[in-house]
């Protein structure tokens, strides 16, 4: 016979958990499945472990440019495996202490298995964990994301094979020559990171910027800052092919003024995410998917078909750690709330870069795009005192706001803690209060974050 639930969670992602408890607090018997680690991408191999050995190539970059402070550090020596292993050991605390919250409980009851549906009748929605037949009378799916992986890449050589946000943290050789594919955020994170551990890296990117969604200006400011790390970089440039040799990889690339073959130790694919939707039956009970397989949800999440629900990375849209999250108080909203958390929320992100991208709302090109009267503020990080004292000096603030209200419509902070800086606009939007609200303040002294208010000042 089938075990019944009140709701069914496919998926240990970032939303699973909390909203499981929260249903449970609510009277639900709740079943969460899970075929690999809780935590999703962001504890397992994402934001945990890459921000750890992000700060380890910090460690290394600080320690030679350690004569800028007085400080002489003879050489700088990187042991590239005790860099991931410190950076697994802290993915593995963060995923044992969610594997001991389920493991013991009975509501949420953690079923360990590959969900898949099987039709729906009477008893609610049929689905397979494996071997054990389960019925629920609502499911949430928040089954996440993988990399993309394209067809210059699917050769059929099982001994090619790739470095990805998936597998990095398997890689103990640090590659010599290293082509990354992608210069998007995690594009950029990664060849930091492995430029700062010694890697020579090239980043090849189909489109004329780097981080196609910014400014013109703020994505070229944080390319010649990586360039000048060593950081190569082949805009406008597609890969084509690839092909082993017994030095490595023979990589053809194509771009406007012809064609050329560079090698390369290793190949790093960061071409964005596809959903893991391809295999949960979703045609069996009726779901709608986007040709890339991105499940179609309206603002309260809720798919196609009523009692279905989809968070986290597939449902489109921002494909953040903090919106999968915010995630579960939307559905928790529709299924035992009031129903008025939906997906009309500002979502800031950040790239972690050093220095880092914060960002938030509308960029001046979107903007001007929708014919709006703009006033915009620009504020050099090196004319902060802090920033100076730090020898930060690198980067800038830019604001975006609306003439006739005087509100915050976006921002670009461009500087050393930026993912920090930017979260005093981020309030500021959520207030819906005009930028003088800032401009009025007193900030201590001295501070990064009197950047954010002389970007303010600099409006008038």
């Amino acid at each position: 016979m089938a075990v019944h639930y009140d709701t069914l969670i496919v998926g240990g992602g970032q939303g699973s958990l909390p909203l499981a408890r929260v249903l449970v607090d609510a009277g639900r018997k709740v079943a969460l499945a899970e075929r690999t680690h809780l935590g999703g991408s962001c504890v397992n191999f994402g934001c945990t472990p890459t921000k750890a050995a992000i700060a380890s190539a910090r460690i290394a970059h600080l320690a030679r440019r350690a004569s800028e402070y007085g400080v002489h550090i003879p050489s700088v020596e990187v042991d590239f495996a005790a860099v991931l292993d410190r950076a697994r050991n802290i993915a593995l605390e963060s995923r044992g202490r969610l594997n001991g919250s389920l493991e013991r409980s009975t509501n949420p009851q953690l079923l360990r298995g590959h969900a898949r549906f099987m039709g729906r009748d009477d008893e609610g929605f049929r689905l397979s964990v494996d071997q054990l037949r389960v019925t629920a009378d609502e499911v949430v799916l928040d089954t996440g994301s993988r990399s993309v992986v394209p067809a210059f890449a699917q050769t059929g050589d099982e001994d090619l094979e790739f470095i990805t946000s998936e597998n990095w943290l398997e890689r103990r050789d640090l590659p010599r020559e290293l082509l990354i594919a992608g210069g998007g955020y995690i594009g950029l994170e990664m060849a930091q990171f492995y430029r700062r551990m010694g890697s020579h890296v090239t980043v090849v990117e189909t489109a004329g910027q780097v981080l196609a969604h910014e400014d013109r200006d703020v994505a070229d400011a944080l390319q010649r800052m990586l360039e000048i790390e060593g950081i190569r970089f082949l805009m406008n440039t597609r890969v084509v092919e690839l092909k082993r040799t017994p030095g490595g990889i023979v990589v053809s690339l194509d771009f406007p003024g012809g064609k050329e073959d560079i090698a390369a130790s290793a190949v790093f694919l960061a071409l964005g995410r596809q959903p893991n939707t391809d295999e949960l039956g979703l045609e069996i009970v009726g779901v709608e998917v986007d040709e890339r397989g991105f499940v179609k949800v309206n603002e309260r999440l809720a798919t196609s078909v009523p009692g279905i629900w989809a968070m986290g990375d597939i449902r489109g849209g921002p494909m953040f750690t903090h919106s999968a999250w915010d995630d579960h108080r939307i559905v928790a909203s529709q299924l035992v709330g009031d129903g008025t958390h939906t997906t009309r929320r500002l979502v800031p992100y950040a790239v972690f870069t050093d220095p880092e991208l914060g960002r938030v709302g509308m960029t001046e090109r979107e903007a001007r795009a929708q014919g709006r009267s703009i006033a915009v503020g620009h504020f050099k990080m090196q004319d902060n005192g802090k920033a100076r004292e730090l020898g930060e000096t690198r980067g800038f603030i830019k604001v975006v706001t609306d003439e006739g209200s005087k509100k915050l419509l976006g921002a670009a902070v461009v500087s050393t803690e930026a993912a920090e800086l930017v979260h005093q606009y981020v309030e500021l939007m959520n207030a819906d209060a005009p930028y003088t609200v800032i401009e009025r303040a007193v900030y201590i002294h001295p501070t990064l974050a009197e950047a954010t208010q002389s970007a303010i000042d600099t409006l008038h």
